[in-house]
């Protein structure tokens, strides 16, 4: 007699169920736990990554992934409205510059920036030394995506808003700095979190500047720990630290795509 759909998919999930707990006991049973924590968890060089790798690693890691992020949203916005502009050069301007940085590895950008610009404009350093260039370098990258989310979520407010501010005699201009941008905002937050989140972590590409010591991020500073350890300890700490950053920026983008689709 044939199973019903429901029954299907019954024994559909408890296959899956077995073949996971089958999986686990094999890890359990066959991974050498004792050399794995000594080459990824040893507690005595855990404790000496601290305080150095909250006070400085994850502290320079925020700096540069916020300075990045700011740069970007402004950056972006006056992207996304470049696009959306009657005017044909600025929309070509715009298509430009988000199609080369979209399209350019990141890891060239920077070094483009920290070795090209002295090269091309000798003497010219960009303003504010590593933190800076980070800014910079990560935020014209982040400010090619973000342009394409915000012009979709400015697309995505119902024309009859900006046509009911015009009707009440607001400009054109004002009409979409009062009404269209904050509801496009609201409807492009979780990407823009999401976009945070991709930042924090590009923002370990700052390790190809060559830093000071003073200006180490996590992944510099777990790679030199490994370098001083010879162990992955360093690395471990590094990787622990950026999920207390990516983690509950994950957690909120969860909540507000919820939250929107509940309101819809």
């Amino acid at each position: 007699m044939a199973m019903t759909p429901r029954k299907r998919a019954q024994v559909s999930r408890a296959i899956q169920y077995a073949v996971l707990v089958v999986l686990v006991l094999v890890l359990a049973f066959t991974a050498d736990w004792a050399t794995l924590k000594a080459a990824f968890l040893e507690p005595a060089l855990v404790a000496k990554q601290f305080p150095e790798v909250i006070t400085l690693a994850l502290k320079n890691t925020v700096l540069y992934t916020l300075g990045a992020f700011v740069f970007g949203l402004v950056l972006g916005l006056v992207l996304a409205l470049m696009r959306l502009s009657s005017v044909g050069p600025y929309r070509w301007l715009a298509t430009g510059f988000i199609e080369f940085f979209r399209g350019v590895p990141a890891l060239i950008v920077f070094i483009g920036l920290y070795f090209g610009l002295p090269t091309a404009f000798p003497g010219r350093q960009l303003p504010g030394g590593t933190f800076g260039t980070v800014t910079i370098a990560l935020g014209l990258v982040g400010a090619a995506y973000m342009a394409e989310t915000i012009r979709a979520g400015i697309q995505a407010v119902p024309k009859g808003q900006v046509e009911a501010a015009r009707s009440l005699g607001m400009t054109q201009s004002r009409a979409m700095v009062s009404i269209v941008i904050p509801q496009a905002f609201r409807i492009i937050l979780p990407p823009l979190t999401n976009e945070l989140i991709l930042l924090t972590k590009d923002s370990s590409l700052v390790y190809v500047l060559g830093l000071s010591v003073s200006a180490y991020e996590l992944t510099k500073f777990g790679r030199e720990g490994l370098n001083d350890e010879a162990n992955l300890t360093p690395l471990t700490v590094a990787a622990l630290c950026y999920l207390i950053i990516t983690v509950p920026l994950s957690i909120v983008v969860r909540r507000m795509e919820a939250r929107a689709e509940r309101a819809r």
